[in-house]
Formats: structure tokens, sequence, C-alpha cells
């Protein structure tokens, strides 16, 4: 039974207050737990997606992996060495692989470089009066060391992108300058395409007209030893001058910026 109890104290008007019984307040806190079990929870990442954005995810994360895992056994083949699969399916192993992820492991030959090598290009360009300009020798190896010096943490492009495209030119060609192998025109295409690409972006007579023809050199410099060592090394420069290449139309209009 309810009770009605007299709240307060002193002369003043007194207010009856209901006095709970003893299973009001069980019956109140079991509301509340009833009530905290039916509140439902947030979904968060791919579970708060549709079911049909859900399966689109799910195929896009697996194309992801399947690719990734096909890049990482290609460029495994190439290093590895001659065996049944790489004889078998070579021409595609080196289709993929080159020339953009060519691996290199010169850092742990017995005998590791000790020379300075710089690419360097000059271009002839067609101006808009229609006179042709030839421009001055650009080391694009500066400008490539420029951006690393200090950077805490350089581009990929920067630190290899023109280094591995020239050892990979030096590797398909001989001293003549004549490609060796199938490999040596893309090669020189690969090459062409970078310096041609890199003049457009730095030099303002080829931005100002119409690359028509590139011509590339290396400067290799001796590392000289250091002050203690009895060694000595000559410090002239050596330039390997390659002849002029014509630049394609889609390279001329800039299709490779």
């Amino acid at each position: 039974m309810s009770e009605f109890r007299v709240g307060g104290t002193g002369t003043g008007a007194r207010t009856a207050v209901p006095a709970l019984g003893p299973g009001a307040g069980v019956a109140a806190s079991g509301a509340e737990s009833r009530d905290g079990q039916a509140a439902p929870r947030l979904r968060t990442g791919v579970a708060a997606l549709s079911p049909a954005y859900q399966v689109v995810a799910a195929l896009a994360l697996a194309v992801i992996a399947v690719v990734a895992c096909v890049h990482l056994l290609m460029v495994f083949l190439s290093l590895a060495p001659s065996n049944t699969v790489t004889k078998q399916h070579g021409k595609a192993i080196e289709d993929w692989v080159y020339p953009e992820f060519e691996q290199n492991w010169k850092l742990f030959a017995p005998n590791p470089l000790q020379q300075n090598i710089a690419v360097q290009v000059r271009a002839e360009v067609r101006m808009r009066d229609g006179g042709l300009l030839t421009t001055g020798w650009t080391d694009l190896s500066a400008q490539d060391g420029a951006a690393i010096d200090g950077n805490p943490a350089p581009s990929h492009t920067q630190q290899n992108e023109l280094r591995r495209a020239w050892d990979f030119f030096a590797a398909t060609h001989g001293a003549d300058n004549r490609a060796i192998g199938m490999r040596g025109s893309l090669s020189e295409q690969y090459l062409r395409r970078i310096v041609v690409m890199r003049l457009y972006r730095s030099d303002p007579a080829s931005r100002e007209g119409v690359i028509q023809r590139v011509q590339v050199r290396s400067s290799t410099t001796n590392v000289q030893p250091p002050p203690w060592s009895r060694e000595r090394v000559p410090d002239k420069p050596v330039y390997r001058l390659l002849p002029w290449w014509s630049v394609t139309s889609d390279e001329a209009a800039g299709g490779v910026r």
C-alpha cells in the first residue's frame, strides 16, 4: 500500500509526498537497464556502409591485394636467378618491371661506386618567331640535389628517377652510344622523355617555344679521398656526350609535362 508522508518542518504549509513502495526502485532501475540494452551501437568503417557499397569496398580491397602480390612476385622474379618461370615468362616480367620498377643493388657490391655522375641536357627550341634557339647546358642532377639537400623526406622521383634512367641507358649502350640488345631504344625513349619534361618545367627558353631536339651528356667526377689518405685521384670531370635526339610530336607538344 502507498503511504503519504508529511514533508518539511516548521509552521508553514506542508506538502504530502507519496512514498514509494519497496519494489518501485527496482522497477525504475530495471527500466533504465532495459533502455540501455535497447540502445543501438553506431557502426563505423566499412560496416557503416550499405550492403551494396560493402561489396564494392571488398572487391576494391581484393583487387589492390592481388595487384600488390603480383607486383612483388614480378620484382622477385626479375631479381631471381634464371629458372623455369623466368625462362618461360621472361618477356612478361620485363614488360612489368622495366623501366619504372627496375631494382639496383649496387649498394651491396664489393666495390661500390666512387664517382659522382651528373646528367646535363641542352635543347634546340623553335621560338614563336620561327627562329631556332640552342639553350645552354642545364644540370638536372644539380636540381635534384638542391631539392634533396635539407629535405627530411625527399620524394622517390627526386632521388631516383633521373639516376635510374641514366643507369638504364648506360647498361643498354656501349661506349660508342650504340644500343646493345632489344632494350636500347626503350632506354633512349625513357631518358629523352624525362629530360624534355624537366626542361619544360625549369628552363624559361623551353617554355617560350617548342623543343625540337635535345642532347644529353654526363659529367663524371671522382669522389676525392679523405685528407688523411695518401691516395690521389683526378678531380677533373669526364664528359660523355650523346648525339642529338629529335623530339616526337607528343613530347614537343608538352604531352609528358
